[in-house]
């Protein structure tokens, strides 16, 4: 054989030899063909619903924050002074429907006592008086007409008595029922006021609704805002997602609830999601993940929540590993 032949041989049999060794200790061959996905982030646009300027910023960019945790508020003076006017309006209905409520003061429920303490000095004078006039009327030692004005006496007494002793039970009584039920409802009104006051009050300084990176802000102290203009922006952990595509052959596989493994470039191992969401309508490969396996075949959509949202970045190309078993 000729020198150039031979030399063609070794270097088809060297190819033959690469080949099938990269086939069998390969990645291919050490590694399973992955699902591949990315690392999918709904951003939450923080923002105030009045307008005015930024008082003071929290946070910044990629700072980790924690449900509750401010995150920047606006110029309060004028809203302060609105809440604390609810707030004395609301004080001072509250005491008018107390007050309503109430009986007179003591002092002038003092007065009903003397009162009561001289009309029944003035019956015991006058049922005295009957008492002596009576038999020496009966005895004819006085006219009858004598009796008649101790007996119109007594009575005026009685009546006294009766009178004062009413004056006083009405002065512990309150004010009528109907104008207690409208100073209770103008307490009412007043306290709903000051709650709309507060709550403007705290619309303009947001707290973080969860655990979240901050990853953007976009107004600083002094500038002007406009209402609803967002100035923070978050990535809370419970709004990040794994989105992956399933071939529509092994789609029976994956359902919500099951459970399943991935892996990302300079993630930590052993990262795990629960499946959430399965795509009803199937679709072609994305272009942004084509690869020789999955070219022209139909997928479905899956969506999974990663156990650790807070180590993952939007973005990241994610490979999920394949179920191989009935879904769990």
């Amino acid at each position: 054989m000729k020198r150039p032949a031979k030399i063609a041989v070794a270097v088809v049999a060297i190819g033959v030899v690469g080949f099938l060794a990269w086939r069998t200790w390969g990645p291919g061959a050490a590694h399973p063909r992955r699902l591949s996905g990315y690392v999918e982030g709904e951003t939450l646009y923080v923002a105030a619903s009045v307008a005015g300027p930024v008082s003071t910023v929290s946070v910044e960019r990629g700072q980790r924050v924690s449900a509750g945790q401010p995150l920047f508020a606006l110029d309060a003076a004028q809203l302060v002074a609105a809440r604390d006017q609810a707030a004395a309006q609301a004080a001072a209905a509250q005491s008018q429907a107390q007050d309503a409520a109430k009986g007179q003061r003591p002092d002038e429920l003092a007065v009903f006592d003397a009162q009561r303490a001289a009309v029944q000095a003035a019956l015991a004078q006058a049922q005295a008086d009957y008492d002596r006039i009576a038999p020496l009327a009966a005895k004819g030692i006085y006219a009858p007409a004598r009796l008649d004005s101790a007996k119109a006496a007594l009575r005026t007494a009685q009546a006294n008595v009766r009178t004062v002793e009413q004056q006083r039970r009405v002065g512990t009584l309150g004010a009528r029922p109907d104008a207690v039920r409208a100073a209770e409802s103008q307490a009412a009104a007043a306290r709903d006021q000051l709650a709309a006051a507060q709550n403007r009050l705290d619309l303009i300084s947001p707290r973080a609704p969860a655990a979240a990176r901050v990853q953007d802000v976009f107004y600083q102290s002094g500038e002007w805002v406009a209402a609803n203009q967002p100035v923070v922006a978050l990535l809370a952990d419970d709004r990040v997602r794994l989105r992956f595509y399933v071939p529509q052959a092994q789609v029976e596989l994956y359902r919500p609830g099951t459970r399943v493994q991935f892996s990302c470039d300079g993630c930590k191992p052993g990262l795990g999601a629960r499946i959430n969401f399965v795509s009803p309508r199937a679709e072609f490969t994305p272009p942004v993940i084509y690869s020789r396996e999955s070219r022209d075949r139909l997928v479905f959509l899956v969506e999974a929540l990663p156990d650790r949202p807070a180590d993952l970045l939007p973005g990241l190309p994610i490979d999920v590993v394949p179920l191989t078993g009935p879904a769990k």
